[in-house]
């Protein structure tokens, strides 16, 4: 499972490197370069699945039929 990615902010386009939670999906991040407080997208269960590299531990778990 990957837990390291890249999470970029849709405002002024920051990308940073962060270590994703294996235990629950992260619904707030604030950016590191403007302090916008990123909220997933609608349909998404966190900020990684909406703004990431790729999706949040939980839901690659039940992609790869894990749970």
């Amino acid at each position: 499972m990957i837990l390291n990615s890249t999470i970029t902010c849709p405002k002024c386009s920051h990308a940073a490197a962060e270590v994703m939670r294996t235990d629950a999906c992260q619904f707030f991040y604030d950016c590191k370069g403007c302090g916008e407080r990123l909220k997933p997208l609608p349909g998404d269960c966190c900020v990684f699945c909406s703004f990431d590299t790729v999706p949040c531990p939980p839901v690659s778990r039940e992609r790869q039929g894990l749970l």
